[in-house]
């Protein structure tokens, strides 16, 4: 049995060149990027030290596909797209240079204009920081947040409503750290429900990266805020993503959300320009 492989047009577009040079090695990242395997140039396309081959034909279709991941498993190449039948939207893994992002209906869940996934998350670690004793990550997606939080945290418990978007966390090689960390503690429900089940008091650290307010606005409501608050320590800190506040309507949107947070007893509510969010304390 083949190992399974993820590629997009970063890793697949170098290999053009060897496309009339074959018989030669080379190297390969199977994980967009997070690791390299030698390879073997061949007529017929790519070969792997365990046999199985991407020929010239898959990676064309992957050069072609700007917005797209692809998997080679059993010989076979598959567009990381999924249909939610809860939902009724499209979920698709998007690359970039670094991590990938995950496209929810066409739109990014990451900020990719003049960074990526990977360093916006960074951003939204700084702006909590310290991150320490029990996280709450609000909102699971890839699982960048919860990953990362659960470096330095005692424990993360993350919330993830849609159950296309674990899958599609499961076939990106940078959210295996999801699926593997005895540290995580992963939730499947809606966050403006299952937040009524932790007691008071329960998170050091809450990570609200809810997705865009067109998608989510229970999440951005007085009432969650007030769920926020309870399950929130003494002196807890909650980082709340909600876009680029010089956009106008992330400027509304963030007036909006430092009004609702102070309303529910927030205090310290600071914008947080480079992580696109705002803190808040309790």
């Amino acid at each position: 049995m083949s190992a399974a492989r993820v590629f997009s047009h970063y890793q697949a577009r170098p290999l053009l060149e060897y496309r009339h040079t074959p018989s030669v090695n080379a190297q390969l990242s199977p994980d967009l990027g997070l690791s390299k395997v030698d390879v073997r140039i061949e007529p017929q396309g790519v070969a792997f030290q365990d046999g199985s081959i991407l020929d010239w034909e898959m990676i064309d279709e992957i050069c072609a596909a700007r917005n797209n991941c692809f998997l080679l498993a059993e010989g076979q190449l598959h567009k990381i797209i999924l249909y939610s039948e809860q939902t009724g939207r499209v979920y698709s893994l998007m690359p970039t240079a670094s991590a990938p992002t995950m496209l929810i209906s066409g739109v990014p869940m990451h900020r990719i204009k003049d960074t990526d996934p990977y360093q916006d998350t960074l951003e939204k670690m700084r702006a909590l920081r310290p991150v320490v004793g029990q996280v709450l990550d609000t909102a699971t997606g890839l699982g960048y947040t919860a990953i990362q939080a659960s470096q330095t945290a005692g424990r993360v418990t993350t919330i993830e409503l849609e159950q296309a978007a674990l899958e599609i966390a499961r076939l990106n090689p940078w959210s295996q750290g999801l699926f593997d960390n005895p540290m995580i503690d992963q939730r499947i429900g809606d966050s403006a429900e299952l937040i009524r089940d932790f007691e008071d008091g329960s998170f050091t650290c809450i990570l609200h990266d809810p997705p865009a307010f067109s998608l989510a606005g229970q999440l951005y409501s007085s009432e969650f805020y007030a769920q926020l608050y309870r399950v929130l320590t003494r002196r807890g800190r909650l980082f709340h993503y909600i876009g680029d506040p010089e956009s106008k309507s992330g400027h509304n949107i963030t007036r909006g959300v430092v009004r609702r947070l102070q309303e529910v007893g927030f205090h310290k509510v600071k914008v947080q320009p480079r992580a696109f969010g705002v803190t808040s304390s309790k």
